[in-house]
């Protein structure tokens, strides 16, 4: 019986006896791997939206300011063509040398001679594309331009109905 006292005092003495402690807990103070990368390709669907949206509101304003010129052209054209006279798909006379119509519309003051270099192609669509003009010296016939883009066939680039110009 001393023996099982003297286990029975050490089993419950304070020096031996183990203490059952609850489990450590960890706390998170950041993000793990996992979730940094959820959060990355959500961030980055977002911002290839925005670009994708950017970038068709610049096709979109590149097309409307092709179209203005084009019209703008246009209006100068059927101006002079109708101030003067002149039939549809018949020639100007020889003014300043030439027959060229776009160089008589600059010279009387029709357009301006930034629109006039649009006009006979030295300076390119905002899109990127070229004007031409199938007949330099040829008033055009009713609902044809007497300038066109090269993007005219791509992206709906043109005006869809330029008859009434």
């Amino acid at each position: 019986m001393v023996g099982a006292r003297i286990l029975g005092r050490m089993a419950t003495s304070p020096h031996h006896m183990k203490t059952i402690r609850p489990p450590r807990v960890f706390s998170q103070n950041g993000l793990t791997l996992i979730e940094t990368t959820v959060v990355l390709a959500v961030l980055l669907t977002l911002l290839s939206v925005l670009f994708m949206a950017a970038q068709s509101w610049k096709r979109g304003s590149d097309r409307a300011a092709c179209i203005v010129t084009l019209r703008n052209i246009q209006v100068a054209t059927r101006s002079y063509q109708n101030l003067y006279g002149y039939n549809a798909g018949g020639h100007p006379y020889t003014e300043y040398g030439t027959q060229d119509i776009a160089r008589h519309l600059v010279e009387k003051g029709y357009i301006e001679s930034k629109v006039y270099q649009i006009a006979i192609g030295e300076k390119n669509c905002s899109g990127g594309g070229t004007y031409q003009r199938p007949h330099a010296d040829l008033f055009p016939l009713s609902g044809v331009l007497y300038a066109n883009c090269s993007l005219a066939t791509t992206a709906n680039h043109a005006p869809t109905n330029p008859s009434d110009w």
